[in-house]
């Protein structure tokens, strides 16, 4: 039979339901707390997947690299010196001309026929010129005569006076006689004067017609030369010794004055034409040592020439090239160049991570001796092409992943595998 439970016995059971809820919560809440400082458990990242370096001390060569071409070190555009239409290509893009390869025909009509009349005005001046010579021979051949028959009469008058003078100081003749001689012996003296001045005069005069047509043959001759030499045009040459690389224009195209026409160049004297990125093309110099990869074959080189204007975020730089090309290059074939900027004798150095540019502070994970890895501050100084100069942060021997780990941004420590 039940036996009533009293009211001490009911109140003993609801402390201890009272104590022991009380002891549940706080059990949960300190295990909340200690839940929530837990720090979050560190992913695990394959070593395979991941390039890690060990940071070394030594010498450190610091270079940029760049793609590019190579391109002929003499380009010869080829221009139309007249206006024509092209009648005949007889080049092809490739072929190995000489300076008198004819590579094009033009025609112009117009340029012809002013040829053939610029010879006609020549032959005329000059027909001019031979009438005027024999015309002038003759007036100089009269006044010649003149003045001979001048003269004569005055050596003859002046004889006369001279005798006359004797005579009439031995009292033979009369002193008007004597005086009639010598006024006209002194009258053929002036006229022998003039007529020697005018013979001079005349020589003189014709000097100076003869040169004025002989200036206007001269630039008829000069006017016949350029004719002839637009009609030459109209066959165009090649002008150097190369090979043919472009023509750049069509049979029946009209082309003008300046147009270019096609390209020569000489396949044999090339240059390398890099693209340096221009964030690292700020400590190339002339003259520094480069290397020029051909994909079949390495030439060394050095930098002749860097382009002071950037485009498309890149700077050209032209690298001489000190050895012979190897088989199979060619104008436009794409190379890989290397150019050498110093060296930096017993730096702490480490392979260039996929972030980070010179002179900055980049977080990198270094690995611990458990496998895990931690984030550290890590100030870079120069770069190279591959390697990066360490200022702060790591020692020689630490080894870092230097891959991309922006995956892993969220936690300072992850665990190599």
């Amino acid at each position: 039979m039940d036996v009533a439970r009293g009211p001490e016995v009911i109140r003993r059971k609801r402390i201890k339901r009272v104590i022991y809820g009380t002891i549940v919560i706080v059990v949960v809440g300190l295990i909340t707390v200690a839940l929530s400082r837990m720090q979050p458990a560190a992913p695990t990242v394959e070593r395979g997947t991941v390039w890690v370096d060990t940071v070394r001390r030594g010498p450190m060569v610091r270079q940029v690299r760049g793609l590019g071409t190579l391109v002929p070190k003499e380009i010869r555009w080829i221009p139309a010196t007249t206006q024509g239409r092209v009648e005949r290509r007889l080049a092809q893009q490739g072929d190995v001309v000489t300076p008198d390869t004819v590579l094009l025909d033009l025609s112009n009509p117009d340029v012809q026929q002013a040829a053939v009349e610029s010879e006609n005005q020549l032959k005329a001046a000059e027909a001019q010129l031979a009438n005027l010579r024999i015309q002038l021979a003759n007036n100089l051949l009269a006044q010649q005569a003149a003045a001979a028959g001048v003269q004569a009469d005055y050596s003859q008058a002046k004889l006369q006076a001279e005798s006359d003078a004797l005579l009439a100081h031995q009292g033979l003749i009369g002193e008007l006689t004597m005086k009639l001689s010598k006024v006209r012996a002194d009258s053929l003296a002036q006229r022998n004067e003039i007529e020697q001045k005018r013979l001079a005069s005349l020589a003189d005069s014709i000097k100076a017609q003869l040169t004025v047509q002989q200036a206007e043959i001269d630039r008829l001759r000069a006017l016949h030369r350029l004719r002839q030499n637009q009609v030459l045009s109209l066959q165009v040459l090649a002008g150097v010794k190369g090979v043919l690389q472009q023509v750049a224009v069509e049979v029946g195209q009209q082309v003008g004055p300046g147009t270019n026409l096609a390209r020569v160049s000489d396949p044999t004297n090339l240059k390398a034409e890099l693209r340096i990125a221009e964030t690292q093309a700020k400590d190339i110099l002339l003259n520094q040592k480069a290397t020029i990869d051909t994909r079949n074959g390495i030439i060394p080189g050095h930098v002749v020439r860097i382009d002071p204007a950037a485009q498309n975020g890149t700077v050209a730089v032209d690298v001489e090239l000190d050895a012979e090309l190897p088989r199979g290059a060619r104008p436009d074939l794409s190379v890989d160049g290397t150019i050498e900027l110093e060296r930096l004798d017993n730096v702490l150095y480490v392979g260039r991570p996929a972030f980070g540019q010179e002179n900055m502070t980049v977080g990198l994970f270094k690995l611990l001796a458990n496998g895990d890895a931690i984030r550290t501050n890590v100030k870079l100084g120069r770069s190279s092409v591959n390697t990066v100069e360490i200022l702060e942060g790591l020692g020689e021997g630490d080894q870092v992943v230097l891959s991309d780990m922006s995956a892993q941004d969220a936690f300072d420590r992850i665990r190599i595998r």
